[in-house]
């Protein structure tokens, strides 16, 4: 039959247009769809010789071989599948988004066949992909069990139609002959084809070769065919039969770490949504892996050909240190494969891979605290990232957490259980405190009444543990209480009132003196051996919290600061017996900006005029060694 012109069917040149140039993100995903093509091909041949012999394979003769022509400046990929007829060459390739193989999934379910292959392509529009790179693509293919003279060729230049004829060709199967366009011959050398075979196309279970040409004794040149892929999936294989060595070697061509996983996770699930995880914990913390531009997310895989080089939605970002794969075998994509389609399939595939993880992690730390230990200083910070993402796993979350202590030595660490079994019987808060370092917050007067109680204090020293730890709220329905927040009660009531009746006008004064600088000045509950601390309201951010937000230069909303005064601190009896005497004392206001400069450095926090409490410390110093006088009422050594 002579060569027929035709036009596509659909928008046309439009609609080829938009896959051409919009469709997909990087042009050699071309050479990933054709070789796609080719496998279903084959496995369509492979199905139907279960009942028809006559269209076997001798052999393993399964084969996808690719072919560069650089004096033609052609790309070959053939295949001995199942191939087409002029008619279904016109129905497949002459209709952009119809899918041939699509239509012969619906086949086997509608004649019940029970062994589905595991075919790759579900929309028929990777072929198409070709243009990318393309002048002009050539299709020759013979349908199995047909005869020579029975074999087709189309073609097209992407200009809205195409050419179909029939054509003689010796072996059944496909060739797909893409004509490369200036500017992708790249794709013509050998180093190239390796690269992009390797990288998306490595697990496609039948061998893709290549005739290669080398020197051999005394210069002379000799070709053989050498295979590309690997064809070892090895996470669809049983755990049992993967041994350590295959996981470390696969987990340095996946992650690009030259040592050992700390952990591996290996699982298959089935049933209504089938998948294969292969994830791995690695044993040190990449170093931008707090860095905005860290890649998050395993290798995604549909039946063996990788479709994104990190999936982001399969994980929380909690979980981001994770490498692997997950292989999905019913994952519904979009036509080109690069964005998922159908989310709830992929949350199916978060939920199981998260809850996996931390089952994981929670048994590590039971059995093996040492590791666990070394796990939680590489990736601590990144876990407790879940209590403020994760609201349905926070609590799952906060047990795995370790954390220094009142009650531990430096270095060791506590968890929230082992905490809770230690709380006093009249304990009924869990209690904590950010900071800098662990010096830092044991010399801060806000742990004093604590101390005093016999009360452990979590110290949190990760610079954003202030807010995760605000969220958390409770944990196993006992609330978490900031000892630098809110107002604490450790006292006895009764003495509570006789210190406000006692204190409640000198209290009053220094409020108005620090109007503006403070919102309250009240008695403390939390202190025993200082006269002054400075605390915040119970929802906003602690110093500590809001100095690295503004380094980062971020807006901070000014924070409620309470200045406390200690009822039973000499220096406050001082500051009371000369306000009795004389309540209009100019000295008693400038006591009371010491007593807020003193809590700033207490805290951590910068002077808000250094220059002015210098010189109201060096008046002090001067008038209490004046010689022949007596010193004035002042803030004892303790200020």
């Amino acid at each position: 039959m002579a060569a027929e012109t035709l036009e596509f069917k659909t928008e046309v040149q439009q609609l080829l247009d938009l896959m051409i140039h919009s469709l997909y993100s990087n042009e050699e995903i071309f050479l990933r769809e054709l070789i796609s093509n080719a496998s279903d091909a084959i496995d369509k041949r492979r199905i139907a010789a279960l009942t028809d012999s006559e269209l076997s394979v001798p052999g393993a003769g399964w084969k996808i071989k690719l072919f560069a022509d650089k004096e033609a400046g052609t790309i070959t990929v053939r295949d001995n599948g199942i191939g087409m007829t002029r008619d279904e060459a016109v129905e497949s390739l002459g209709t952009i988004a119809h899918s041939g193989t699509k239509a012969f999934l619906e086949m086997l379910e509608n004649e019940d066949i029970k062994d589905n292959p595991e075919l790759i392509g579900q929309f028929g529009v990777g072929f198409y992909s070709a243009f990318m790179v393309a002048d002009k693509v050539t299709v020759f293919s013979r349908k199995a069990g047909t005869e020579a003279g029975e074999a087709m060729r189309w073609a097209s230049s992407a200009d809205g139609s195409f050419t179909v004829e029939t054509w003689e060709k010796d072996a059944t199967g496909t060739d797909v002959i893409v004509t490369l366009k200036e500017d992708a011959k790249k794709f013509l050398e050998e180093w190239t084809l390796r690269d992009v075979v390797k990288k998306y196309s490595n697990y496609v279970e039948h061998p893709i070769t290549m005739d290669v040409t080398r020197k051999g004794e005394d210069d002379v040149e000799e070709v053989s065919e050498e295979t590309l892929n690997s064809m070892k999936a090895i996470w669809l294989k049983d755990r049992s039969d993967v041994d350590e060595e295959e996981y470390k070697e696969f987990y340095r061509h996946v992650s690009h770490d030259f040592t050992d996983p700390a952990r591996t996770i290996h699982y298959r699930a089935e049933g209504v949504n089938e998948f294969s995880v292969l994830l791995f914990v690695p044993e040190r913390a990449p170093f931008n892996i707090h860095y905005p531009d860290f890649r998050i997310g395993p290798v995604l895989y549909v039946r063996r050909v990788q479709i994104m080089d990190h999936c982001e939605d399969l994980v929380p970002k909690y979980l981001r240190f994770l490498q692997g794969v997950v292989d999905s075998s019913d994952l519904p994509l979009n036509v080109s494969r690069e964005i998922l389609q159908n989310n709830r399939q992929v949350e199916v595939i978060r939920k199981s891979l998260t809850k996996k993880v931390l089952e994981t992690l929670k048994t590590l730390k039971t059995d093996e605290p040492d590791d666990y230990k070394t796990f939680h200083t590489e990736f601590g910070r990144v876990l407790k990232e879940g209590i403020h993402y994760d609201h349905d796993r926070r609590e799952e979350i906060a047990a795995l957490l370790l954390f220094e202590s009142t009650q531990t030595k430096a270095g060791e660490t506590t968890t929230l259980d082992e905490y809770v079994e230690r709380m006093q019987e009249d304990q009924k808060e869990i209690y904590y405190i950010t900071g800098s370092s662990r010096a830092q917050l044991e010399s801060s007067p806000l742990l004093e009444a604590f101390a005093a109680k016999g009360y452990e204090v979590l110290l949190m020293t990760d610079e954003v543990d202030d807010v995760i730890f605000g969220g958390l709220a409770t944990y196993q329905e006992k609330p978490l209480k900031s000892v630098v927040k809110g107002d604490v009660d450790l006292g006895d009531q009764e003495e509570k009132e006789e210190a406000k009746e006692k204190y409640g006008a000198l209290v009053d004064l220094v409020a108005g003196a620090l109007e503006g600088k403070v919102s309250e000045v009240r008695l403390s509950g939390r202190l025993k051996g200082s006269p002054c601390c400075l605390v915040t309201g119970d929802n906003d951010l602690a110093p500590g919290m809001a100095r690295v937000l503004e380094q980062m230069g971020q807006e901070v909303p000014a924070a409620t600061r309470v200045l406390e005064l200690n009822p039973d601190h000499e220096l406050l009896g001082k500051m009371q017996a000369q306000f009795e005497a004389d309540a209009e004392a100019p000295q008693l206001k400038e006591y009371a900006g010491l007593l807020y400069d003193q809590a700033l450095l207490l805290e951590g926090s910068p002077l808000e005029d250094p220059a002015a409490f210098a010189r109201s410390i060096t008046q002090l110093m001067v008038a209490s060694t004046q010689v022949g006088e007596a010193a004035p009422d002042a803030p004892s050594d303790d200020a």
